[in-house]
């Protein structure tokens, strides 16, 4: 009896150190909140995933993603953030073009970030509010059994009055990188000159499509012969049709040259998780992840230095349209509404 006794006293005194232990002692590892990042993205979630996962794996910190549809793609998200703008939900928008980061910018909606980045002149917002690196291009994917290389346009500003326009499609101007190139045509021809030539495409009967998607649907499937789409569509149908090619229009001196349309990222004015958003902004930034997207065919006209283009590139030289970003935003209001006006209104 008197040795129960004695083994229930000790019991009862281990039970008392392992109470007030839990009590005092500091948590465990255990039970530590989980690093996480919320990022805005238009990017196709078949490429951004594969990167969310990299950095994933690199840092510790947790990718919560928020993708968007296809029709209305970058122009839906960032009026998103600007409606989340004095709550903000998100703490990085990575954008597959950058006009609309651009435009966000002018709404307030971004911050400087304090990321270091080897970028060329013109890559880098002056007030550290954006970041741009390699993109694709713009150009022209037809069906080789419906029209050959040589009857193409050879000038975007042919288009109107091709021959085949009516066998020609675009994605709709109001959205994603077909507004982007609008833009850059206001900015290029000036708002006139512009306005005539969108209206003169629509008169002239091209297809409108809901986006650069469909566009090259309708060519792989031969209901188009051609038509205006990025460089990841037209290599992803190309790789499953062999009767798909792609051409570059204004190439050669004095012309306009091809549109290539950079990616961006950038930083939420009052991002939920600032240093979170500054290390994934460092990574995306980076030759090793821009190398991934070269690898992964998002991106096509890779910006560093040490990064070679897809060898599904070839030997195609380009002459690359210059676009001044920072004034290019001052186009959008009005390009986007003119494009409302002529193919949804």
């Amino acid at each position: 009896m008197k040795k129960i006794k004695k083994f229930a006293g000790i019991a009862l005194a281990i039970s008392s150190v392992i109470l007030l232990a839990a009590i005092f002692l500091p948590p465990s590892n255990s039970g530590k909140a989980e690093k996480t990042v919320v990022v805005y993205t238009s990017v196709d979630q078949v490429f951004s995933e594969r990167i969310f996962a990299r950095f994933e794996a690199k840092t510790g910190i947790k990718v919560k993603p928020v993708y968007d549809v296809e029709a209305s793609k970058t122009v839906g998200l960032a009026n998103r953030l600007i409606e989340e703008k004095s709550n903000p939900q998100a703490d990085v928008f990575w954008n597959g073009e950058i006009l609309q980061t651009l435009n966000l910018k002018a709404n307030g909606v971004l911050a400087k970030a304090d990321v270091a980045a080897a970028l060329p002149e013109g890559f880098v917002d002056p007030d550290g509010q954006w970041y741009a690196f390699g993109g694709r291009a713009r150009v022209v994917i037809y069906n080789k059994k419906l029209i050959s290389e040589s009857e193409l346009p050879k000038t975007i500003a042919e288009l109107p009055t091709h021959p085949r326009i009516r066998e020609a499609g675009i994605a709709n101007p109001v959205f994603g990188t077909s507004s982007t190139h609008a833009a850059a045509l206001y900015s290029e021809w000036g708002d006139g000159v512009a306005k005539t030539f969108y209206r003169s495409l629509k008169d002239a009967g091209i297809s409108v499509l809901e986006g650069n998607g469909s566009v090259k649907d309708y060519v792989d499937r031969g209901r188009l012969a051609f038509g205006l789409v990025d460089t990841d569509d037209a290599f992803e149908a190309m790789e499953k049709n062999p009767d798909l090619d792609m051409a570059l229009l204004d190439q050669g001196d004095g012309m306009l040259g091809t549109l290539v349309i950079p990616n961006s990222v950038a930083l939420m004015n009052g991002a939920p998780h600032k240093p979170e958003a500054e290390a994934f902004m460092e990574y995306i930034l980076s030759a090793e992840a821009e190398r991934e997207c070269v690898n992964m065919d998002w991106i096509h006209i890779p910006v560093h230095v040490d990064v070679t283009p897809p060898e599904k590139f070839g030997s195609r030289g380009i002459t690359v349209m210059r676009v001044n970003w920072t004034d290019l935003v001052k186009k959008l209001t009005v390009s986007a509404n003119d494009m409302m006006n002529i193919f949804v209104n």
